[in-house]
């Protein structure tokens, strides 16, 4: 009975299964691509929270180092003549220097996007330079803060930080405030508009005007649009609105902005 016992067990066993080469590269295969996944889940999401808060942090930094510094003396001024804001005087924007690649020469500061927002602008346009880790850009062909013509700039719509994440999100009115050792440029959002990367044009000193000069103060700010695509551009305009020297404080476009909690 015994040694028929066996042999039936036997007939009746299951094959075990052998890994063959194939099985296994599959295997490493479908391990791999899971953690690519979570890697670029990681670098979309979690990791933007990261650099964007780093870039913040460096911001504020940077804005406390120029306000422990000796301020400069107030420019010459003049009263506005605008009747609805009387009392007010106009101080002359300086002008400064064009930054070279990479080279940190303002913040920007929009209340729309957060009280906490802060960040760099340096000079370039290039991923590796500054724009994957700096924040934001400045065209080579700019004008500079509160001069004549068009101060045009470019940031990430996602990734490292996404500086320019929100642009969609911009009011008429709404601050947009550039922060230099010498105070603050103010300008003031007016519109938005979605064109083809090819439109250079959005960068001309009078934007997609190139044959016109009307001696007014524009900024533009650029990214990639939709999300995550570079199929077209998101562009931001404004108009200049003053500048505040560091001598006289703060101005009052960094007043924080209500933002209505997102709807569920």
């Amino acid at each position: 009975m015994h040694a028929v016992d066996q042999s039936q067990r036997a007939r009746h066993a299951r094959p075990r299964s052998r890994a063959t080469a194939t099985s296994v590269i599959g295997e490493l295969l479908l391990t791999a691509g899971v953690v690519v996944l979570l890697f670029v889940s990681w670098q979309m999401w979690i990791g933007d929270i990261i650099i964007g808060a780093q870039n913040n942090e460096k911001g504020v930094a940077l804005s406390q180092k120029w306000a422990h510094e000796k301020p400069i003396p107030l420019p010459s001024a003049t009263p506005t003549t605008d009747p609805a804001d009387p009392g007010t005087v106009w101080y002359e924007p300086p002008l400064l220097p064009h930054p070279a690649n990479a080279q940190i020469f303002a913040n920007m500061h929009i209340p729309r996007f957060g009280a906490d927002y802060n960040v760099n602008i340096a000079g370039g346009t290039t991923r590796s330079g500054t724009l994957d880790h700096i924040g934001i850009g400045l065209y080579t062909q700019s004008k500079m803060p509160g001069e004549v013509g068009n101060f045009s700039l470019a940031g990430h719509r996602t990734t490292w930080g996404r500086p320019f994440n929100k642009l969609d999100k911009l009011r008429v009115g709404d601050a947009i405030v550039v922060e230099t050792p010498e105070g603050w440029y103010t300008y003031r959002f007016r519109t938005l508009e979605y064109v083809k990367p090819t439109r250079v044009d959005v960068l001309d000193d009078v934007p997609q005007m190139p044959a016109q000069q009307t001696g007014e103060r524009y900024i533009t700010l650029t990214a990639c649009s939709p999300l995550h695509s570079l199929a077209e551009r998101i562009v931001a305009y404004g108009v200049f609105e003053g500048f505040q020297p560091r001598a006289a404080g703060p101005p009052a476009s960094l007043a924080p902005v209500e933002v209505a909690p997102p709807s569920l």
